[in-house]
């Protein structure tokens, strides 16, 4: 019998679905773990309000990783970048409130703002909002997010860049996610999981698929075994490095969002059973 006690699904792998359908589906499917994505929670994005969303995650039997997402800290202004930390410090408190382990910060960028300077303002944004984390027993988790995105999602594109944040703010409640996706691809991945996992600072791990002819450069993503990540590699790396948190499946796909949500969470469960 296959073990599903480390997978999780984010969800925005199954956008079609409101809370209460993911809920629902992913408990009657055996799936002890959801990443929960903003738009659900958000009235703005069409979500049911923190209370109603509280409500329904503390009666479900799931357990929530992480909350998603936080970070755009750059800003050409300072009122900017304030307005990106105070909406942080707001999204840690949901995060706390809807019991989630960590805000997953997609950290931004400025077109035509040099990276170092954007990397310099992601860094001060972080640690403004670190010690209210803290406080809230919230990580603030950052995603690496694949050179493709660099010019307006985010300036942080490689496990290194990450790893010397956390370095330089030394605050253990900042750390690493890590997913495969964005990260696969850099020659120097399996030394920085090694050196993340070693400073304690591998705080989540998300598995899909890059598709060898890519149609979209952000709906496009494949679910494990449709490309070409060792995605088993990975896994395995980071299970031998001590990693103990959840396998966070995390897939944007207009194809996948197309089909029957049901017949696709069970090819999840199918891919994810080939894996462990």
């Amino acid at each position: 019998m296959t073990d599903f006690s480390k997978l999780a699904i984010h969800t925005f792998t199954h956008k079609p679905w409101n809370l209460e359908d993911c809920i629902r589906h992913f408990e009657n499917a055996g799936v002890p773990a959801m990443s929960l994505w903003r738009n659900l929670v958000d009235p703005a994005e069409g979500g049911i309000g923190l209370n109603e969303a509280v409500k329904r995650v503390k009666n479900s039997s799931l357990s929530i990783p992480a909350l998603v997402r936080g970070g755009f800290f750059p800003g050409k202004t300072e009122d900017t970048r304030q307005e990106a930390i105070d909406l942080n410090r707001q999204y840690v408190d949901e995060a706390q409130a809807l019991g989630a382990d960590m805000v997953v910060l997609v950290v931004g960028a400025v077109p035509g703002m040099p990276l170092s300077e954007a990397r310099k303002q992601v860094q001060d944004g972080i640690a403004a909002v670190a010690d209210h984390a803290e406080q809230a027993g919230v990580q603030l988790a950052i995603e690496p997010l694949h050179p493709m995105y660099a010019g307006d999602k985010s300036c942080i594109n490689r496990m290194q860049e990450a790893r010397e944040i956390c370095e330089a703010l030394q605050h253990p409640m900042v750390g690493i996610a890590a997913d495969v996706y964005h990260i696969w691809w850099d020659p120097e991945v399996e030394n920085e999981l090694r050196l993340s996992a070693e400073q304690n600072t591998l705080f989540g791990f998300h598995i899909c698929d890059w598709r060898l002819n890519t149609r979209h450069m952000l709906r496009d993503r494949g679910l494990m075994g449709d490309g070409c990540i060792d995605v088993k590699g990975f896994m395995d790396l980071v299970e031998s490095l001590g990693f103990q948190g959840y396998h966070e499946v995390e897939v944007f796909s207009e194809e996948y969002w197309g089909w029957d949500q049901n017949q696709y969470l069970n090819l999840i469960l199918e891919r994810y059973q080939a894996l462990v």
